[in-house]
């Protein structure tokens, strides 16, 4: 505890430091060590505690005694307990070296600060073993994850180990951003200051120590990433950087320990798999972002924005190729009225509604999208006029058979008409994908003024619509 008093004290020097990791010889050798591992880059090897100490620096070299000192009492208690096991120091000091290597990242001044804070964030776990070791044991052996564990100690206990921790922390007289880390870094993200970065880094280095121990999974790796980017705002890329660092520190850390976290001939496909994954991950979440944008956020069918660039597409296409290709637009009938007597979130359900009977019917390669208010349109590519005739009346069939239950009791029914124009088929050929959209609107504009819930074939004959 001698060294807990010089990390709390803002005067301590270099011989004070210096006195108290020599009373300890094997706690010496460490500090000598560290100081010569790729960990710190040193361009001259200490070879003695004084300039070692020198060489890290005295806030340095106190974190990393305090680690060393902490680590190596708790490995010790708790050998025989049912958590202080090798998976759980593991995951304790691979989260550090990962901490370290954020704070690293991020050009965070005191690495080691953050190297401490992680390695003792879940120091709560081995309380509660110390302290109700049967009751504990099932708790912690059937959690599936550190987050199913935080809640089935609440459930079962009516505190974490995040909170234990924190008041063995404050307890044992640790700096105060550790025992805030501990407890805040099971929580969610907050305001960032130098406090919140530890803990953003300790809360992150979690995630990617999981993923090392569980490599090939990709939910593993969808975690880390999502945790760099809501607790540091760091992108996939920088994930990736973050793992090279580790990588080069996982050696010289193992040995400091005397442990192993990653077996030599798993590190490399490991490391390769992890990148693979990230990208992978990164790659479907532009997707999912892509397809989000090009989507109607009421209704999840395409948005006009989509259906123009679609359109545009497909009939060009067919051009080029003389293949046929239709397009169907629809209006809900009378939707106005549904809005006005309902209100607009009625009218908002049988928008969703009607969408979802649509989807039921229309092909995977069939373009449905919202056109604007209640209109839609269907772009049916390589599809002739014969060919889509029983799906639009299969469609127009489903529409009409909704019974949506309103709140006062009544049930409002709802009925769409259609107009529909195909290009390439029976020798109609359009000049351009704007006259296509004419013929529709003018096939629309015919199925409503006769009588509307009806689909109507355009032809020449057909009045044109201003």
């Amino acid at each position: 505890m001698k060294v807990v008093a010089l990390a709390n004290d803002p005067y301590t020097d270099m011989v004070q430091v210096c006195n108290q990791i020599a009373y300890d010889p094997a706690l010496s050798i460490k500090i000598i060590k560290a100081a010569n591992s790729p960990l710190y880059k040193s361009r001259r090897a200490p070879e003695n505690v004084r300039q070692a100490v020198s060489m890290l620096g005295t806030q340095a070299a106190t974190m990393i005694a305090l680690s060393f000192s902490i680590t190596n009492s708790l490995m010790q208690h708790h050998a025989n307990g049912s958590v202080g096991n090798n998976l759980f120091w593991r995951r304790t000091i691979l989260t550090a070296l990962a901490g370290r290597a954020l704070a690293e990242k991020l050009h965070y001044k005191a690495p080691d600060d953050v190297f401490l804070a992680a390695l003792l964030h879940d120091v709560g776990i081995l309380a509660f073993d110390a302290m109700m070791t049967d009751e504990y044991a099932p708790v912690y052996a059937n959690a599936s994850s550190h987050e199913a564990l935080l809640a089935a100690e609440r459930a079962t206990f009516g505190a974490g180990h995040d909170e234990i921790g924190y008041a063995l922390l404050k307890r044992w007289g640790m700096p105060d951003y550790i025992s805030h880390a501990c407890l805040a870094s099971h929580g969610q993200p907050g305001p960032q200051d130098s406090q919140s970065i530890i803990t953003a880094c300790v809360a992150t280095s979690g995630y990617i120590a999981d993923y090392f121990l569980a490599p090939k999974k990709e939910a593993a790796v969808s975690a880390a990433v999502n945790a760099a980017k809501c607790w540091l705002n760091l992108e996939h890329t920088a994930l990736i950087e973050i793992i090279e660092i580790i990588k080069i520190s996982l050696h010289p850390v193992e040995e400091l320990f005397e442990i192993t976290l990653v077996h030599p001939s798993e590190l490399n496909g490991l490391m390769d798999e992890a990148k693979e994954l990230i990208e992978m991950h990164s790659l479907m979440k532009m997707r999912d972002l892509e397809e989000r944008s090009q989507r109607d956020t009421l209704t999840g069918a395409y948005n006009r924005g989509y259906f123009d660039n679609a359109l545009r597409a497909e009939f060009d296409l067919s051009n080029r190729q003389g293949l046929p290709f239709t397009i169907a637009m629809i209006d809900i009938d009378h939707f106005k009225q549904i809005n006005d007597k309902y209100g607009h979130p009625t009218g908002d359900a049988i928008l969703v509604a009607v969408v979802r009977e649509i989807f039921g019917q229309i092909r995977q390669d069939d373009i449905f999208a919202r056109y604007g208010g209640e209109e839609f349109a269907v772009l049916l590519p390589g599809t002739s006029l014969l060919s889509s005739a029983k799906l639009l009346v299969r469609l127009k069939d489903c529409v009409a058979n909704i019974a949506y239950a309103h709140e006062d009791g009544s049930v409002i029914k709802v009925t769409v008409s259609i107009g529909v124009v195909s290009n390439m088929d029976g020798g109609e050929r359009f000049e351009h994908h704007a006259d296509l959209m004419r013929a529709a609107d003018q096939a629309l504009y015919a199925a409503k003024h006769a009588g509307r819930n009806q689909i109507v074939v355009w032809n020449k004959t057909l009045p044109t619509v201003y």
